[in-house]
């Protein structure tokens, strides 16, 4: 009985000394009793020198802080760019759209749906490893078409946007890369002999990414697929049309469809200035 009596009197000795110990650490915490104007400087500071888990969990203490005020709104936007920046993708877009939606007249607004489109952006740089899988036909553009729209919302809502600029050279670079995947996919059931569904494709390239060079490709195919398929007139007027639009296409002096070791490949968007 004694043995457990003093077995109990030194857990709950721990337990007294472990409370104190984390009262003490909350209170040596600078972010714990500093006003919010030097508690948002403190995380500024981790952001501006790459401390990106710091600046998170300055941020994130910051706003349980201070629920209400314009650091505390500053601080929402600036973390969602820290967990971005820290490639933490599903927690920065959480972040960004609790932002836009609760925030929806902010001064930062049109840099709020930018930021949302780079989060985007970033989460479709998998579709270049998809595309050099070996079924072509597995892709998933979710990222890349939800990235493309978001960047779309802010060209038309903030037109004068000082992002307005670099978000169309992605949205370019996006819907080409789009078409490309697109154009993959056709070519792989040419390739198998799928022609019914090699043609459909490719019209959708046609219909959807009019203004991209990967058209030419899709009328390419088109031709070919209809011509196997015993489609006359409808592989005639693909025909028709790629050389009326496309007439140095390689299709038409006999090099298309390419091998597979000389298709195209999707490449890395480089900023621009």
């Amino acid at each position: 009985m004694r043995v457990s009596l003093l077995i109990r009197l030194i857990f709950l000795a721990a337990l007294l000394a472990l409370g104190a110990c984390t009262r003490g650490g909350k209170k040596n915490n600078p972010v714990e009793t500093l006003p919010v104007d030097q508690v948002y400087a403190i995380g500024k500071e981790a952001l501006q020198r790459n401390n990106l888990a710091r600046a998170t969990k300055t941020y994130e203490r910051l706003i349980a802080r201070f629920p209400f005020g314009p650091y505390t709104e500053q601080a929402q936007l600036e973390l969602a760019y820290a967990q971005y920046k820290d490639h933490k993708q599903e927690e920065a877009y959480s972040s960004v759209n609790r932002f836009i939606k609760t925030y929806p007249t902010h001064k930062h607004i049109d840099y709020a749906f930018y930021l949302r489109g780079l989060i985007n952006f970033g989460r479709s740089d998998g579709l270049l490893e998809r595309y050099l899988s070996r079924d072509e036909t597995k892709r998933d553009q979710a990222y890349a078409l939800q990235s493309f729209e978001d960047f779309g919302e802010l060209v038309k809502r903030y037109p004068e946007s000082r992002y307005v600029n670099d978000a169309r050279q992605r949205m370019i670079y996006l819907r080409n890369n789009m078409a490309q995947a697109e154009i993959g996919v056709a070519l792989f059931y040419l390739r198998h002999k799928a022609y019914v569904a090699a043609a459909n494709r490719a019209e959708k390239v046609v219909e959807n990414y009019q203004r991209t060079p990967q058209a030419g490709d899709a009328l390419a195919v088109m031709t070919e697929a209809y011509a196997r398929l015993g489609q006359e007139k409808l592989s005639s007027d693909a025909r028709r049309v790629l050389e009326l639009n496309y007439p140095e296409h390689p299709y038409l002096k006999g090099e298309y469809p390419p091998k597979r070791s000389t298709w195209k490949r999707l490449v890395p968007f480089t900023d621009r200035g």
